[in-house]
């Protein structure tokens, strides 16, 4: 792509606003005061004092919709295996020329559900003590390359165009340092990274579909910086000045500025030039549907036809005990009480049966008669519970009942109406579930997309494939083979298989919707099995 400037002709140099940035105060500090914002004498609080992963707080809320940051759609096929990566913007200017506001522009202008925003902020090197009283004193670089940790920056940015959970560092401008805890943050359809050296590093710009430079004149950038160094980060006047001269107008003529010809897309006027955010928005609409992803619930139905269940997958053995208990939470005339009573003592067999599976090895104990007796404990790091919300919510007391201290994780999915594809609203996971052996629950799977959403989810977190239980009450021969298709080292187990799945895709004979009919809700028309509503807390 040529670069393009906001007024649409394709050469960057030869738009007007160009001798703008190059103005610069020749006259030192005292030729600024013009420039200088109405201040208080007495400085406020600061507002905020830490980077901010823009992915946090989870909820963009724009004039026309609300934008999940901190969710996903599937990255990944109905076979499990990925699909193409994300779309990454980039976004490059000089310090307070506009970029997040562009980035927030674009967002909203692309009316897109899943994005992220990704802030170079995040990335700055922790300094030394030497450093930090240069810091103190204003005379530490931050606009340099030395800065930024680009080797965790490439990884970082790498993982998230692949859809994998990534953390995020997040920095403290009080202290020049990391905090303890970092963010988690996910893949999305679209991932904005803005920064003053968005462009400085080859590696980075490889990870870049879409280079984007934000020219901003350079009178507006210092009256910016003045206002946000004042009121959000504590300094004063003649420290942000003494900065700017030293190193923040110097590094942008240097390294800043010579990587505008590497832009796609130059942007003068910042966050105001519409002309240039339409272009982008229709390149980047342009860009998704080439990579857009169909979850195809028709092959997903077709492709396992007449095949025999999978080794992976355990029944629980049809007792009279078990058949009768079916019998009665099939039965649409039966109570809501009944229905959990009954829902209840199933859970209790279901998750003893997965119990079972869990590894184990020989354990010598006394008796208190003084005789040694040969039993089994478990053999692995841990045991972590993660349901699916809502129904799978219910199974929750059954686990803690069978395994004590259990660590209990929730993940939000829900089906997009629109598309039939499953998409990731919420997720709640313990740390480290890396050597832990997971039971996954959820009541009902269908086709299994949810399912496999929530198997890809766990996998994203570095949990091992062959130590994840999928557990539910009742499942349909297809999303059987679907789960154990594209995950064939996942033990499934339930109680029941039903064979058949309708155009609606609800099992038939089937149970009904079990989280309607367990916490006393009405389902709507056009409920699915797979389909997941808020959580019930």
């Amino acid at each position: 792509m040529s670069a393009v400037c906001a007024d649409g002709r394709v050469s960057a140099m030869e738009c007007g606003e160009k001798s703008s940035v190059r103005r610069t105060s020749a006259g030192g500090e005292g030729s600024l005061d013009r420039l200088l914002p109405s201040i208080s004498t007495s400085l406020s609080p600061r507002k905020r004092t830490t980077s901010q992963c823009k992915s946090e707080p989870p909820l963009l809320r724009t004039s026309k919709r609300t934008i999940y940051t901190a969710g996903r759609p599937p990255w990944y096929n109905e076979h499990g295996t990925q699909s193409k990566e994300a779309f990454v913007i980039g976004l490059c200017g000089g310090s307070a020329s506009g970029k997040t506001t562009v980035a927030r522009k674009i967002i909203e202008a692309l009316d897109v559900p899943w994005v992220v925003l990704l802030s170079m902020d995040s990335f700055y090197k922790v300094l030394t003590a030497e450093q930090q009283l240069l810091a103190a004193n204003n005379d530490y670089n931050f606009d340099h390359p030395d800065a930024f940790d680009f080797s965790l920056l490439v990884h970082t940015l790498r993982k998230l165009k692949q859809g994998k959970s990534v953390k995020i560092p997040v920095y403290d401008f009080n202290t020049h340092g990391r905090q303890k805890e970092w963010k988690t943050v996910y893949g999305a359809s679209v991932i904005i990274f803005e920064g003053i050296m968005s462009f400085a590093d080859k590696e980075l710009l490889k990870l870049l579909d879409m280079k984007i430079f934000v020219d901003t004149d350079s009178d507006i950038r210092l009256v910016r910086r003045l206002r946000r160094d004042i009121t959000e980060r504590g300094r004063d006047i003649e420290g942000v000045i003494k900065q700017y001269n030293k190193f923040v107008k110097p590094a942008f003529e240097q390294y800043i500025e010579p990587t505008m010809r590497l832009a796609d897309i130059v942007v003068p006027r910042g966050g105001g030039n519409m002309v240039a955010i339409d272009l982008i928005v229709q390149h980047v609409h342009s860009q998704l549907e080439e990579r857009k992803l169909r979850w195809d619930m028709a092959a997903l139905a077709s492709a396992h036809q007449a095949q025999p269940l999978p080794q992976t997958l355990s029944v629980l053995e049809s007792t009279p005990q078990v058949r009768g208990m079916h019998t009665i939470i099939r039965n649409k005339e039966t109570s809501r009480d009944e229905f959990i009573f009954y829902s209840k003592r199933l859970m209790r067999l279901l998750i003893e049966r997965a119990r079972s599976f869990l590894p184990s090895q020989v354990h010598i104990v006394q008796t208190p008669q003084g005789e040694d007796y040969e039993g089994r404990t478990f053999h692995g790091k841990r045991i972590t519970g993660v349901s699916i919300l809502r129904a799978g919510e219910t199974m929750e007391p059954a686990l803690r009942a069978v395994c004590k201290d259990v660590r209990i994780g929730k993940i939000l999915i829900q089906t997009n109406q629109d598309t039939g594809e499953p998409e990731l609203h919420y997720l709640r996971l313990p740390k480290d579930i890396s050597e832990d052996h997971v039971i996954l629950m959820d009541c009902t799977v269908s086709t299994g997309a949810a399912a496999m959403m929530a198997i890809r989810v766990l996998l994203d977190h570095d949990a091992q494939e062959d130590k994840i239980l999928l557990v539910s009450l009742l499942m349909a021969e297809m999303g059987v083979h679907s789960v154990a298709y594209a995950f064939p080292q996942v033990k499934i187990i339930t109680t029941a298989v039903d064979k058949k799945v309708n155009d609606l895709f609800h099992i038939i004979p089937g149970i009904g919707n079990f989280g309607d009919r367990y916490f006393g809700t009405d389902a709507p028309p056009d409920w699915s099995d797979d389909d997941m509503d808020e959580p019930s807390c």
